[in-house]
């Protein structure tokens, strides 16, 4: 909510000031780029092997090793979703949505890689194909698969509301690792990271800047598809918000499943993958 102190008066050079050209942070021109021409090639090759269901306003977990293939799958109505990635042998290292989002955007599609927490920070995934990249932005500024929002949580619902909600993604996911890991509660939690919000519509408001979701445009049979670039376990909720047309964390909306199916090229494949090496920063941090 926005102060009701007055705003102070202009500068004389305000417009100047505001007419200041911006400059991108972290230009990303010296990333190499992923082969997506030989990934879609070899994607061809590759055959079903897994999948799991998120089920309504719950989460699931799977393993997909280094050079496979997972995709999320609309398959029964509108729904988003919350993705978590863990490098499936260091839960430690996670996906890092901050630094995804400052190296490539507020909003992912093919081509887009998801990264790693510090001190690791490589590519853990690449999308390699994306159903709902017709979309773009809307007159709005929204578009789908963004990385600028949280996962819906017990702890902002306990402080707006004042109320406990347990079926909100960061807790289904935490149930989800704990039980996939075999891990205490507490110790899954403490690995719960902020999430690709998939097929979720979002932007922010330009009178005053704020986060704000609308109606997903997935419909069953939309898919985001990824190429594992390390052995990952892949979490995936099933927002309480359906597909956030109005509300989440509750039991109001429509909610549907979501699927993760794993697509294998081969042993021959995946021995030939290269997986991306972690940061060679030293780590000193200027102590030498």
């Amino acid at each position: 909510m926005k102060s009701d102190n007055p705003k102070h008066a202009a500068p004389f050079d305000a417009a100047a000031r505001q007419a200041i050209q911006p400059v991108i942070c972290y230009p990303s021109d010296s990333l190499v780029q992923p082969n997506l021409n030989g990934l879609k090639a070899l994607r061809e090759t590759a055959r079903k092997s897994a999948e799991v269901t998120a089920a309504p306003r719950d989460a699931a977990c799977i393993d997909v090793p280094a050079g496979a293939f997972f995709r999320i799958v609309s398959v029964e109505g509108s729904q988003v979703g919350d993705l978590n990635l863990w490098n499936t042998h260091n839960l430690s290292e996670r996906f890092y949505s901050g630094k995804t989002r400052a190296l490539h955007g507020t909003h992912l599609s093919t081509g887009d890689r998801m990264w790693s927490s510090f001190p690791f920070l490589r590519p853990m995934a690449t999308i390699v194909d994306d159903t709902l990249d017709w979309y773009g932005f809307d007159a709005f500024g929204g578009s789908v698969h963004d990385v600028i929002g949280t996962r819906c949580d017990p702890y902002t619902g306990r402080l707006l509301s004042g109320q406990d909600y347990h079926y909100c993604c960061h807790s289904n996911l935490t149930r989800a690792l704990a039980q996939h890991r075999e891990l205490h509660l507490h110790e899954a939690e403490m690995l719960v990271h902020d999430v690709l919000n998939v097929f979720m519509c979002t932007g922010f408001t330009q009178e005053t800047g704020q986060y704000f979701m609308k109606a997903s445009p997935v419909r069953p049979g939309d898919y985001l598809e990824f190429y594992a670039e390390i052995d990952l376990t892949v979490g995936l909720s099933a927002c309480p918000g359906g597909d956030c047309s109005s509300e989440h964390s509750s039991d109001t909306a429509a909610c549907y499943p979501l699927l993760i199916e794993v697509y294998d090229p081969g042993d021959e494949a995946r021995s030939a993958h290269v997986q991306p090496a972690v940061s060679a920063y030293d780590q000193t941090h200027g102590t030498r």
